[in-house]
């Protein structure tokens, strides 16, 4: 049952993404023809807006591109991480020569190298110049192409942000010097790997020796994660780390939860609304574009606020969501909230009431102000 609930998520993802995706066929000078691509945009894109967007590049775009598309549009859906744009570069019929590299260092030659520079100098920049991509990058890979997108790791600057290699079949000497390159990159980067207990066995061995290199790997600016999944196989890993490694790489965008509640906020040692201020500067700086302030992040700055006596905080903060929902229920509520604790009930009603005529918003509707203003009128006239 748990095998057929999974393959009908897969049916309807693969579905609604006929929809949403383009496919290109664009000329490459570097491999001296034509090569085609999926490109899959968010649902909510548009061309003339300034809004950037991660860019997720997927290696054997041929296989790999649904299941990370899927997975992407679906986090994003939630909320859990951003909208991104998906772009599959299709290798069925050249799998072998784009990955080729040297017998001698190990490191792409010929239609390897081609490829190499294929997607630094004609995809990357294909992709910028017609899609809002943003300079946080993605790289996936399964097994040989796993292997090959570590190469981009061994430029000066290296081209991608986050590398998620999938059973990878390593080449010779690419352990020890991933270890070496990992220890002294100087920009935040994350490297995800993953295999499973019934994975190739020759790979499986592989990975494991990799991992126990990797983390001993002592760099604040590396962002390592291992995964080794029971009861899997070389293929099916594909769907279990997918989704793992998105939210890995996307931790620091995703909402706030009970424990960040707890463990950060609560313990924060500036008011919560700096807490807030600092996390959404954080995630424009790191993955290159501005988020939106979402409600349940307000949610649990509020009551962070209240729990804290820091009307201060709540203040700011009720002026904060005036400014960036100035149409929305939230902008009246929370502002009446603030008036509400510093006991000033008239103005605190004012705002109840003209809350009214505002547009509601997920969890504050046109019910829960006329709440507030009978409960602040029934207090009034006690």
């Amino acid at each position: 049952m748990k095998n057929l609930y999974t393959l009908f998520i897969f049916c309807f993802v693969a579905l609604g993404l006929e929809a949403q995706t383009i496919y290109k066929t664009i000329n490459s000078n570097k491999l001296g023809g034509d090569r085609e691509l999926k490109i899959q945009l968010p649902r909510n894109y548009n061309p003339e807006s300034e809004r950037k967007y991660p860019l997720i590049v997927v290696l054997d775009g041929d296989y790999l591109f649904e299941p990370v598309g899927g997975n992407i549009d679906y986090q994003a859906y939630w909320g859990d991480i951003p909208d991104c744009i998906v772009v599959g570069v299709n290798q069925n019929d050249t799998r072998n020569e784009d990955f080729y590299y040297s017998d001698d260092n190990y490191f792409p030659k010929d239609t390897g190298a081609n490829f190499y520079e294929f997607i630094a100098a004609e995809l990357i920049p294909y992709v910028e110049d017609n899609y809002q991509a943003s300079s946080f990058r993605v790289i996936f890979g399964h097994d040989l192409s796993a292997n090959f997108i570590n190469y981009y790791l061994f430029k000066d600057n290296p081209l991608f942000r986050a590398y998620v290699a999938l059973s990878p079949d390593f080449a010779p000497e690419m352990v020890s010097r991933l270890q070496q390159r990992l220890s002294i990159l100087k920009e935040e980067t994350f490297y995800y790997m993953a295999t499973a207990d019934a994975d190739v066995k020759d790979l499986r061995s592989s990975i494991v020796e990799a991992d126990s290199l990797f983390k001993g790997v002592e760099n604040k600016n590396l962002h390592y994660k291992f995964e080794e999944f029971q009861d899997g196989n070389h293929y099916s890993l594909v769907g279990r780390g997918i989704p793992k490694s998105l939210n890995e790489i996307f931790e620091l965008y995703k909402p706030i939860d009970r424990k960040e509640y707890d463990e950060e906020i609560l313990t924060y040692e500036g008011s919560p609304y700096d807490y807030l201020i600092t996390k959404y500067e954080k995630i424009e700086r790191f993955y290159g574009f501005e988020k939106e302030l979402i409600e349940n992040d307000i949610r649990a700055i509020s009551t962070a606020c209240l729990k804290k006596d820091d009307l201060d905080a709540l203040e700011n903060l009720s002026k904060l969501i005036n400014k960036e929902f100035p149409d929305s229920m939230l902008s009246a509520y929370y502002s009446g909230m603030y008036y509400e604790k510093i006991g000033n009930s008239k103005k605190a009603l004012l705002r109840y009431k003209a809350g009214l005529l505002l547009q509601p918003s997920q969890y504050i509707d046109k019910e829960l102000m006329l709440e507030k203003v009978y409960d602040l009128q029934e207090g009034m006239n006690d």
